[in-house]
């Protein structure tokens, strides 16, 4: 789904509900646009033009290209991100001139996966990526063994990132 530019709001107008980005979404939008998701394992890439005026976030679950069944299935992390490319081309803007958060990349099974696990795999996947594209990553939030619930309202102000601990994560740690 593509947002339309926003309309300035008068002083007291209600906000506009933020678009929540559910596993495989890709968005885009306008300075003024909300979006939301809530991560475990999987990873989410804000990319903005440095003036924050137009950005795409995605919400990607596997890290690297899809096999041939699933070749446009932005669930994919190259898929996704040439997504975003696409709308922030369309937008104007120029997305290796942009800038990016990314979010996620927990183990959500720490009593299972104690060395290596799908978050920390996708994680590197999307840094070493961003990397080879030097798109310079302006803030993250990465691994551990927490969801995260992300909040950004295109615009200067950074993307919110509060960290929710499941039960099991709780026993483990003795809490």
């Amino acid at each position: 789904m593509k947002l339309r530019p926003s309309a300035p709001a008068p002083l007291c107008a209600a906000l506009e509900p933020a678009v929540e980005l559910m596993p495989g979404d890709v968005v885009s939008g306008f300075a003024g646009d909300r979006f939301k998701t809530l991560l475990g394992s999987c990873i989410s890439v804000i990319l903005t033009d440095p003036r924050r005026t137009v950005a795409a976030m995605c919400h990607m679950v596997h890290a690297g290209a899809p096999n041939a069944a699933n070749a446009g299935n932005t669930a994919y992390g190259e898929v996704a991100l040439a997504d975003m490319f696409a709308r922030l081309n369309a937008a104007g803007a120029v997305p290796l001139c942009c800038e990016a958060y990314v979010f996620g990349g927990g183990n959500m099974f720490p009593g299972i996966y104690v060395r290596r696990n799908v978050g920390q795999s996708n994680c590197r996947w999307v840094l070493d990526y961003l990397d080879r594209l030097d798109i310079a990553v302006v803030g993250h939030c990465l691994g551990g063994n927490c969801y995260r619930k992300v909040a950004w309202t295109v615009g200067y102000a950074s993307p919110t990132v509060e960290t929710v601990f499941a039960a099991q994560d709780d026993q483990h740690h003795g809490h």
